[in-house]
């Protein structure tokens, strides 16, 4: 290990990354420790990785560089900054002087080698003062809680190396193809200059050697001359063999090879302006190469009159995030030589990051040999997809990943994959040598590990047959990952999914079950799976789904389920459902049990497109709780234990709304669809007509409505349907989490943008008490942690969402106190809007009814609140910092579960310390001491003497516990000594909440007030 400079030892200890001269989390590294920064002329001497505490250290944690200069003349800061761009994943690089420390935007666009300031954010000076400011805007815990950014809106994933070079390549493409080239021909252009390019950059192929090659020093310049252009591309093919490069593809003219070289000099192609070349190839990460692609496969879709086959097929680029996530679970505690599949590989972003693991855990800390690196791609990673090309650009990309491994990749001569005439194991052949090492000459990975065809039928392929059938049965490998296709292709396609699909129950709609139930059939009882699937059957009130997803489970326990439909919007963006992961047999666990895991939204991820995960949004669920009741799934998930708890409680003491209105004779009913016009709808003329928009919260003014004037609809639904009294409720919410419901005095005909319940004939008052029951915040809360669409993907309230919420007897409920206070209060609402006061006296009327204690309340309340954060102002709200007030409801909600067990001896009472740090500290402290008093239990606000730090300090000196060391990530803990016991949380409102309070006081029960550690 390196021995730091006094000045960035100090600015490091400053702001939390060291402690002691050493490392203060698992997530700091300092250089000389055996790690290395993959960087190629850039070495920091410190840097700290946002997913360090997770299991495998994939590619796409978030990195901040450290690195200690003299002074700032003549250092090549635009250079690392160029660098450090170009990886893609480092936000920030520090450069610390003996006088100033500068912080360096890693996300901005590089802007010339003489401009080092061009993405300079902030400059401080090494005294206290400044240094305290520095840790409050960068430190270690801001950046871990993530508070850094809701701070500094200058980085940004909009400004990164992927949005940049995705962009300009689309720009290259759609030049070529607007020159009269032929798309594929443009793409494999594009490919061939883009690979010659990372020759150039990783100096395998010197100025020296271009030359001797062409005749040119500099690419473009070789471009520019047609004939110089086809002698390297030819040697390209001759030298890199195999897949790599097509035959068959003609040298593009001269005004096409200009094209590519005006954008390798610099030149905007949209704009016609120079700018400095930002792209350092050698850096760029080789998964980049699979969202390229997978571009041009959407650019070429887009060409068949307005079609897209690639969304259609479920094609899309699986961001390194997600395959990260996955895999740092799945390779965990692996030794090297397993083999892995994936049955839906498309452009292999999934096989190439496998490869890196595979081989970095043969070779551990040392260096990889050529022979390792090819052993390990030719006979442990193996894909299949439907699309040639697709796997085209997986062996492109495993390619130059197997390049990028390579400790040395010189001469290129010894580089060459070259095809094998018969299919003989892989073998060594005579010298060249260089380094000690050996050229490897394989056959190309296409037909041999990775394999064009249907998943479902690929072994009775020519090339399947010889890749996947052995002994008389099919191969069977130790891991199998992937992202298969999500889509759902209409009844067709179900039918052909039955009828050539395999035994397991299949998913009704949909096909990514499918691809489980297949890749069963190549597993062995070991087999690790990692599957990102599609979150609908999971969460869905379908039956046959249901079977689908408890079969794959019950086959692959123990599970652990990944809910990622918070991340929608910038994980999958282009998929139109939410996602959930699929992890099987990778961690020791109980088959009885599954493990569910909450990835939740927040502003550090959705800028730098990272997946955090607190240790609180871990969760269990037995699987005989789950059989018995599947909505308990989705409330696992959102949820916490108190919710679990109140659920349960409601779905004991009630029976559904559904089973209460068929006892009164009647029932919800969706309203018309217009569809084809093809049945007679005439005797439904005359009647007020009520479209979607005209239905809001307790307002529908029949006189304003259009009457009905046409003849026909689909689905006209009888006419009782629509009698009054009649409850309407909207399927999607609007603007808020609380139903959109009314009741309409006179007939009304209404789409199946809502359903509705005619009360005709039976105590008109029902439909207002029912009204009130589904617009109060019950309901809300219910619908989050049981519907099958809200919460995850939708603002959607499907009706048999409506008609599972448990409710007490209609007619008992009407003639009780709280019952006749919710028919006033909704009949009221109808002569005038209600106001912030109304909704309460609702929400208390039902809560009366439901015979709530104080602690139901509180979690109903919230649940409220974390409804709304399906909206961005509310959500926003939940990442706030938690004020004062905030904390004094959380510690109120703790103390209130305590009271209940002091209150028994009534000889000893709890007090809250409420810590009053800066409002933009990155956490926030409670403490709770044991008094031998008796009394209620009181919430004071204390002044701490000096910063957080100083806080986290004095709590680790009485309880011998390094407190600030101890808080990586966004962990949560609570610090026991005698007699009290310390919350420390991220300062975000969502982590103190007041069913926080609840859940976390039950913790502190199990734990034990004396004694204990963190937790």
């Amino acid at each position: 290990m390196c021995e730091l400079a006094e000045p960035l030892g100090r600015v490091l200890e400053a702001t939390g990354y060291l402690a002691d001269g050493a490392s203060a989390a698992p997530s700091v590294t300092l250089a000389g420790s055996g790690a290395h920064a993959r960087l190629p002329s850039f070495e920091p001497d410190a840097w700290w990785r946002s997913d360090a505490d997770r299991r495998g250290g994939g590619v796409a944690g978030l990195t901040v560089y450290f690195k200690y200069v003299d002074d700032f003349e003549d250092v090549p800061i635009a250079g690392w900054q160029r660098e450090v761009w170009n990886q893609g994943f480092a936000p920030l690089l520090w450069i610390v002087s003996p006088g100033r420390v500068e912080l360096h935007n890693g996300f901005g666009t590089p802007r010339g080698l003489d401009d080092a300031d061009a993405n300079l954010l902030k400059t401080f000076k090494l005294l206290d003062a400044e240094l305290a400011k520095l840790d409050t805007f960068a430190g270690r815990l801001a950046m871990e809680t993530g508070r850094f950014w809701s701070r500094e809106s200058r980085v940004s994933r909009e400004t990164c190396v992927d949005r940049r070079l995705l962009r300009d390549l689309r720009n290259v493409e759609r030049a070529l193809v607007d020159a009269d080239l032929e798309r594929g021909e443009a793409q494999a252009l594009i490919g061939r200059c883009i690979f010659a390019k990372y020759l150039i950059d990783r100096k395998i192929v010197t100025g020296d050697r271009l030359m001797d090659l062409c005749g040119h020093a500099d690419l473009p310049d070789a471009l520019g001359d047609p004939v110089a252009a086809g002698r390297l591309f030819a040697w390209l093919r001759e030298t890199f063999n195999g897949d790599m490069f097509l035959s068959g593809l003609s040298v593009a003219r001269a005004k096409h090879l200009d094209t590519v070289a005006r954008f390798l000099n610099g030149e905007d192609l949209e704009t016609d302006q120079l700018h400095f070349f930002p792209y350092r190839f050698d850096v760029i990460p080789v998964e980049l190469v699979s969202a390229i692609y997978e571009q041009f496969v959407h650019s070429a879709a887009s060409e068949s009159a307005g079609a897209n086959p690639a969304r259609g097929e479920g094609v899309y680029y699986t961001p390194l995030a997600a395959v990260s996530l996955v895999l740092d679970e799945v390779f965990d505690d692996l030794t090297g030589a397993e083999s892995v599949l994936d049955l839906s590989c498309g452009s292999g972003v999934f096989l190439v990051e496998a490869l890196r693991r595979l081989v970095r855990l043969k070779t551990g800390a040392g260096t990889p040999s050529r022979g390792a690196i090819r052993e390990t791609l030719y006979n442990q990673v193996y894909g299949v997809d439907v699309s040639e090309a697709a796997v085209r650009i997986a062996a492109f990309s495993l390619y130059l990943a197997a390049l990028e491994l390579d400790p040395d990749p010189h001469p290129p001569a010894a580089l060459r994959f070259e095809p094998l005439q018969d299919r003989t194991p892989p073998a060594l052949v005579a010298p060249p040598r260089h380094g000690g090492d050996v050229a490897l000459r394989f056959e190309p990975l296409q037909g041999r590990t990775l394999l064009v065809g249907d998943a479902r039928t690929i072994e009775e392929t020519p090339a399947g047959r010889a890749v996947l059938v052995a002994g008389g049965g099919l191969k069977r490998f130790d891991v199998i990952v992937g992202n298969p296709p999500w889509s759902f292709r209409g009844r067709a396609g179900t039918a052909a999914r039955r009828a050539a699909g395999p035994q397991a129950p299949l998913q009704p709609r949909g096909q990514s079950l499918d691809f489980v139930a297949r890749a069963r059939d190549f597993a062995h009882d070991g087999t690790r799976f990692g599957m990102i699937l599609s979150a609908t059957p999971f969460f869905g009130r379908s039956a046959t789904a249901a079977r689908a997803v408890r079969d794959a489970v019950d086959a692959l326990a123990p599970v652990t389920l990944i809910n990622l439909s918070d991340l929608s919007r910038w994980l999958f963006p282009k998929a139109n459902m939410p996602a959930v992961a699929l992890l099987a047999r990778h961690r020791p666990g109980r088959a009885d049990r599954l493990t569910l895991v909450q990835a939740r939204w927040s502003p550090a991820g959705e800028r730098s497109h990272t997946i955090a995960i607190a240790p609180s949004d871990v969760a269990t669920l037995p699987m005989a709780s789950w059989e018995r009741n599947p909505g308990l799934l989705k409330a696992a998930f959102l949820g916490r234990r108190p919710d679990l708890l109140l659920l349960d409680e409601l779905w004991e003491k009630h029976e559904p709304l559904e089973a209460r209105l068929d006892a009164m004779g009647v029932r919800f009913r969706t309203g018309l669809i217009f569809g084809n016009r093809s049945r007679d709808a005439t005797f439904l003329k005359g009647l007020p007509f009520a479209r979607k928009q005209d239905v809001r919260p307790f307002s529908l003014t029949v006189d304003e409505l259009p009457v009905v004037d046409w003849r026909g609809a689909e689905r006209p639904r009888q006419r009782d349907f629509y009698r009054a009294p009649l409850l309407l409720v909207r399927e999607f919410l609007q603007g808020s989490p609380r139903a959109v419901v009314t009741v309409a005095k006179r007939a009304v005909v209404f789409t199946d943008s809502c359903y509705g319940v005619s009360f005709s004939g039976t105590r008109p008052e029902a439909a207002y008490f029912v009204a009130g029951i589904l617009g109060s915040a019950l309901a809300s809360w219910y619908v989050l942690m049981t519907g099958s669409a809200f919460g995850l993907w939708m603002r959607r309230l499907k009706r048999k969402d409506a008609a599972t919420l448990p409710v007490p007897g209609l007619e008992r409920s009407l003639e009780s106190d709280a019952g006749r206070r919710i028919v006033r209060l909704v009949r009221a609402f109808h002569r005038q809007a209600p106001a912030d006061d109304d909704w309460k006296a609702l929400d208390d009327a039902v809560f009366d009814l439901y015979e709530l204690d104080d602690a139901d309340r509180i979690v109903v309340r919230d649940g409220l609140f974390r409804a709304g954060w399906q909206w961005k102002p509310e959500r926003d709200r939940s990442v706030e910092p938690a004020g004062a007030d905030d904390l004094q409801r959380y510690a109120g909600a703790f103390l209130s579960t305590m009271d209940a067990w002091l209150s028994a001896s009534n000889r000893r009472r709890m007090r809250a310390e409420i810590y009053d740090v800066a409002p933009d500290a990155p956490h926030r402290v409670v403490r709770f001491v044991l008094e031998n008093r008796p009394g209620p239990s009181v919430v004071e606000v204390v002044q701490p003497d000096g910063p957080l730090r100083a806080v986290l300090e004095r709590i680790g000196e009485r309880t011998e516990v390094r407190v600030a060391e101890a808080l990586v990530g966004l962990r949560e803990l609570r610090v026991h000594a005698r007699d009290e016991v310390s919350i420390v949380k991220p300062a975000a409102l969502r982590h103190w909440l007041g069913v926080c309070g609840l859940e976390d006081a039950d913790a502190v029960v199990r734990d034990g007030v004396r004694g204990g550690r963190p937790a």
